[in-house]
């Protein structure tokens, strides 16, 4: 497990997984640890996967200063990551929550951007968060699973504002409800930095005009892959994150939730291979 510095002398590790040419993956959360993304449905079969715990969590050392737990902040330790794999360019994979901090790190150092992958991003750094609408509508999608009469009240209620986090609607974040998704779900408390994920959107860390505006003039092929039934973001909303890239593709995934590689790895590795490679994939 390779360990490194950041700029500001914070020790963070890099778990790699498969052979050749790497791919750096920057998890979600905000703040989990990069454990949660096993091995992208066996993508590191086709990629060496480089995924970076984020300072405060799996491996990586806690910082002196919380305040670099923004999002904004964390884009050097991007930058520090890459400098350490001795990259001129590189590929990104990042998903849900870290999809913000691919596109600040897109913004800031466009000329290190190879391709990047977005996967069920929350796009928090265009100021375009998913609402509650948006969320209760895909969870209505799920109305025929068993689960959801239990799971839909409390869902609601918790999205108002009137009701606490309930376990039992868990299930709305999988597209399949099976035992691999429990135990995922399950892994969540343990590998989260809730604190630190407090502080990741804290005031000053997003600037979607300027962001928005960098993000216009970067000239590499970026790909937005949506759930079908994941309702942050909805596939309307990762629709309008591909448009901003100039050379900006969307793909859906059939039955997927947030953590599409559990739903249907197949599906996911091919199109994910296919567009780091420069082919077209499965739709």
């Amino acid at each position: 497990m390779p360990i490194f510095s950041a700029p500001d002398g914070t020790r963070l590790a890099c778990h790699i997984r498969g052979e050749g040419e790497p791919l750096v993956v920057l998890p979600g959360g905000p703040m989990r640890a990069s454990a949660y993304l096993g091995n992208l449905g066996g993508l590191d079969a086709h990629r060496q996967l480089a995924l970076l715990d984020l300072r405060g969590t799996g491996r990586s050392e806690i910082p002196a200063d919380p305040a670099t737990y923004r999002c904004d902040r964390l884009v050097d330790d991007v930058e520090a990551l890459r400098r350490y794999l001795g990259l001129e360019r590189m590929d990104v994979l990042a998903h849900s929550a870290g999809g913000s901090l691919a596109m600040l790190y897109a913004a800031r150092c466009p000329d290190r951007l190879g391709r990047l992958a977005l996967v069920t991003t929350t796009p928090w750094a265009l100021g375009l968060p998913a609402t509650a609408e948006d969320r209760l509508a895909a969870a209505r999608l799920r109305e025929p699973e068993p689960w959801f009469t239990d799971a839909f009240p409390a869902f609601e209620a918790w999205l108002a504002g009137t009701g606490d986090f309930d376990p039992v609607f868990l299930p709305f974040f999988y597209g399949r409800w099976d035992d691999a998704a429990r135990a995922h779900a399950d892994r969540e408390e343990a590998e989260t930095n809730d604190d630190a994920g407090d502080l990741y959107g804290a005031d000053g860390a997003y600037d979607p005009d300027t962001t928005r505006t960098a993000l216009a003039r970067v000239t590499a092929p970026v790909l937005v892959l949506a759930g079908e039934v994941d309702g942050g973001p909805r596939p309307s909303l990762a629709r309008h994150v591909a448009e901003v890239f100039p050379a900006g593709e969307f793909a859906v995934q059939p039955g997927a939730g947030h953590y599409p590689w559990l739903d249907d790895p197949e599906w996911f590795v091919r199109r994910a291979t296919a567009f780091f490679s420069g082919s077209s994939g499965p739709e």
